[in-house]
């Protein structure tokens, strides 16, 4: 931008997730839905005490279009992602919840560069763009839930916690 004067936008994202992901992406909403639709128990690494946040695939797509429709380029980038926290440990427990599912969740070793914390600071975005997530996470957990179990069997699981 600086050397050829060209309008560049930035975008910082944080753990994105939502329908369309892939099955094997590795990130730990997919890999948590996954492992619990199969029966499996679901990793957790360390004693799940770190904290992430999540932002639906919908809510992440208005803040692109919201950044590429402003009338001019921020000077940095722009965090886009959800400031609610969560533990892994209540993902995990809520994911077990969401796809009626009778996994354990079970601990391995925290990878020593894992972050103990990951929390977008998005004033910028609210106070530039006018953008903020609308999708809860447990809205947003709902409609993955359903999005994997119909691609991975057809939509087999009961309904119950997992309805929209």
């Amino acid at each position: 931008s600086r050397t050829y004067g060209l309008d560049i936008r930035v975008a910082r994202i944080f753990n994105t997730y939502g329908r369309r992901m892939q099955p094997d992406d590795g990130r730990v909403v997919s890999n948590f839905i996954v492992q619990a639709l199969r029966g499996e128990d679901l990793t957790v690494y360390g004693s799940g005490q770190q904290t992430r946040s999540f932002c639906y695939a919908d809510d992440l797509i208005e803040g692109f279009v919201r950044l590429m429709n402003a009338p001019s380029a921020p000077a940095h980038p722009v965090n886009l992602g959800n400031p609610a926290e969560f533990t892994i440990m209540e993902l995990a427990t809520l994911v077990v919840d969401y796809t009626n599912a009778r996994s354990k969740i079970v601990h391995r070793p925290l990878p020593v560069d894992d972050p103990r914390q990951r929390k977008p600071d998005i004033s910028f975005a609210k106070a530039n763009l006018g953008w903020e997530p609308k999708i809860s996470l447990s809205q947003g957990l709902a409609r993955t839930v359903e999005y994997f179990d119909t691609l991975l069997y057809g939509n087999r699981i009961a309904r119950g916690a997992a309805a929209s």
